[in-house]
């Protein structure tokens, strides 16, 4: 895992694994809650930004370095990163070979679907660049194949390890989250899904969970890293993502998705994945099943 491992796990997919001068971006098809990614760039290519899903990667090629709660990281070929929801960073290649990566973003409420029974919180590694080559193929068993899909089988096991290899790399013991309103932050999340793309009042939260809306924020943010506000606009930027994809006007993805015009996209768009929109729909490909005779 330590030279170079893209011919090791990536043997069959060398038209993904290409190093071109054009900076781009392949994504796999979606599976609900967890978003993959092929990246390839030269220079500085994602301006600060924070997701609210835990971003899991490898790195293939290259010198990865971003920054990350206070210091300049950087990960080499092999090494495992592991970004927690909601935290600060940028990224790109620190060296003029470039880089190759592979990333996963897993939604966290996945996380405490395994985490639940056992009444313990979300694990959060300090350290983004962790040297482990079990925790690596496992990710690569998600990211080995970017034309393919996800199997429901395979996701349930993968998601279980994934819970597992991240609290063997935590600082601190994951701590007791007592009692925190499961059903009503459930409740709460899946409304705020169904109602993504229109505005969602605090009253309407309220109602359908019966806690107040400061009781709603706390027990949400301990299940799942993020508040009802933040979870709420990142699903209409992930919609927004889906629809440029499929080639829509940026200015009509705007007003789908419930921004009050492209340019209040744009800036969101950009505080939450690093770069504009439009830059990020100008190099981003779909990765795509061979054609079999």
């Amino acid at each position: 895992m330590r030279e170079d491992v893209a011919g090791q796990i990536f043997e069959g997919l060398e038209r993904l694994c290409t190093m071109p001068e054009a900076n781009r971006i392949v994504s796999a098809p979606a599976y609900p809650g967890i978003e993959r990614i092929q990246a390839q760039f030269h220079g500085d290519a994602f301006e600060p930004h924070r997701h609210d899903t835990y971003a899991l990667g490898v790195t293939i090629r290259g010198v990865q370095a971003f920054s990350y709660r206070g210091e300049r990281r950087y990960s080499l070929p092999g090494r495992v990163i592991v970004l927690h929801p909601d935290e600060l960073h940028d990224g790109g290649a620190a060296t003029d070979d470039g880089l190759l990566y592979r990333m996963l973003y897993l939604e966290p409420s996945m996380l405490m679907q395994c985490l639940e029974s056992a009444r313990i919180g979300l694990p959060f590694v300090d350290e983004p660049v962790v040297d482990d080559d079990r925790l690596a193929c496992l990710l690569l068993a998600a990211l080995g194949e970017l034309d393919r899909e996800l199997d429901e089988l395979f996701v349930d096991d993968f998601v279980s390890r994934v819970a597992t290899g991240l609290a063997s790399h935590a600082r601190l013991p994951q701590k007791p989250l007592g009692s925190v309103a499961w059903s009503q932050v459930k409740t709460a999340r899946d409304y705020l899904e169904a109602h993504a793309m229109r505005g969602v009042r605090s009253e309407e939260l309220e109602r359908i969970t019966g806690l107040d809306r400061f009781a709603l924020s706390r027990h949400f943010r301990a299940a799942f890293a993020t508040s009802p506000h933040r979870f709420l606009l990142m699903r209409r930027l992930q919609r927004a993502k889906a629809m440029i994809a499929d080639g829509e006007p940026i200015a009509e993805v705007a007003a789908a998705t419930g921004f009050a015009d492209q340019s209040h996209l744009t800036r969101h768009f950009k505080k939450a994945f690093g770069m504009a929109p439009g830059a990020w729909g100008g190099m981003l490909e779909t990765a795509r099943a061979p054609v079999r005779d």
